[in-house]
């Protein structure tokens, strides 16, 4: 009898080893979040440097400085100002030494706990995260977006741990402007749609249990959202805002790398660096950027499911008050050539857009970028017009 042969897997030994940055190694969450967390503080450090822009620091130091004071912790604070940049990033070193700070804790949006996260991993100290709004997820991930100090992004930086304490605060994130949730829940939703993309045909065990997550997420925020912000404070508003800064970061930690931004993403990134865009919120900007990423999937490759998908989504942000169009953004006066060096930037080789299943060029990214809201059947691929035109 002919032996047959087994298939061979890789041991333990053969495999290259996985890093995963799952989770904060500690979340306390609730109402009064920030007030029962003194302990957890204190137990990473004695000496924080507590690191957010400058109106957030004024709001934040009367809730913040009695549970440290009650800790015995000497604290003091600096400003990110004007981003989350390689020079206020120098600057927010020179504070930890000139303060001798053990610690580091963030407080506010994005860029501040980007900016606070990357400091933390540069000067070798723990790091706690306090989000003000639920806007990002950038409370839990271990990773960090660097901008150039007139905000346009130039990289991420991915860091070897989470936070060591995330602290949300319930009361706090109701403090926040509406508008806040809403472009979390925009950020949340791109987890669906870039996932399934750059991570949908995996075989591996973690990766497909984030991206299922991703679809959970969606559906979630499909159902919940409109009632969430009817309901601020709420249960259901509660669920959301959990949705949007914890749920949202545990797909990236279990995905790790493999489960990584598409074009929603680069498209927020290329359009940073019109000037323009600097009044619309980090989601908002993704939000659009989704709509873009289906387009550009119907257009090169005349995928209806996801214009399908596109139709659907634009019923929800109309229901919720997301950014469908460059108006919505208050992107309508900007010129042929503008949305050019946008979409080249969002084009460029190392661009995550390139995770998409074909090539894209900045001319396709510009015919999706301009109709968004087209019908379905709508297969138009190219929009020529003189660099000086305003598109609007």
């Amino acid at each position: 009898m002919t032996d047959i042969p087994l298939p061979v897997h890789p041991t333990r030994m053969d495999a290259a080893p996985l890093t995963l940055m799952v989770a904060p190694a500690q979340v306390v969450r609730g109402g009064q979040a920030i007030a029962q967390a003194g302990e957890a503080i204190a137990r990473l450090g004695q000496r924080p440097l507590i690191v957010g822009g400058t109106q957030t620091l004024a709001v934040i130091q009367p809730v913040l400085q009695p549970v440290l004071q009650q800790q015995s912790l000497v604290a003091t604070a600096a400003s990110y100002s004007p981003d989350c940049s390689e020079s206020s990033l120098t600057r927010l070193r020179h504070a930890v030494t000139d303060h001798q700070a053990d610690l580091v804790i963030g407080v506010g949006g994005g860029k501040a706990l980007d900016a606070a996260k990357l400091l933390a991993y540069q000067c070798h100290l723990p790091v706690v995260t306090i989000p003000t709004s639920a806007a990002t997820c950038a409370a839990w991930t271990a990773l960090s977006n660097v901008y150039s100090d007139q905000g346009g992004f130039l990289y991420d930086v991915g860091l070897p741990k989470c936070p060591d304490l995330l602290v949300l605060d319930y009361d706090l994130i109701q403090t926040a402007p509406p508008r806040t949730l809403v472009a979390g829940i925009g950020d949340a939703l791109a987890k669906w749609y870039e996932a399934s993309v750059s991570s949908g045909h995996s075989e591996q065990t973690l990766v497909i249990a984030a991206v299922q997550q991703a679809r959970v997420l969606r559906d979630l925020l499909f159902q919940n959202s409109l009632a969430a912000l009817q309901e601020p404070g709420s249960a259901v508003w509660r669920e959301v805002v959990d949705a949007t800064v914890l749920l949202a970061g545990v797909i990236g930690g279990l995905g790790g790398a493999q489960c990584r931004t598409v074009a929603a993403h680069a498209v927020h990134n290329g359009l940073t660096h019109l000037l323009q865009s600097h009044g619309t919120l980090h989601g908002e900007k993704v939000a659009y950027g989704i709509l873009v990423q289906l387009r550009l999937e119907e257009l090169v490759q005349g995928n209806q499911l996801a214009a399908t998908a596109r139709q659907q989504l634009l019923k929800f942000y109309s229901d919720i008050g997301l950014p469908q169009t460059l108006a919505d953004l208050g992107l309508q006066q900007i010129t042929v050539a503008e949305l050019q060096y946008a979409a080249e930037l969002a084009c460029q080789p190392q661009s995550d857009i390139h995770r998409l299943p074909f090539d894209v060029t900045p001319s396709q990214l510009m015919a999706a970028m301009v109709s968004t809201t087209a019908p379905c059947s709508d297969r138009r691929s190219d929009r020529t017009a003189d660099p000086s035109t305003p598109l609007g």
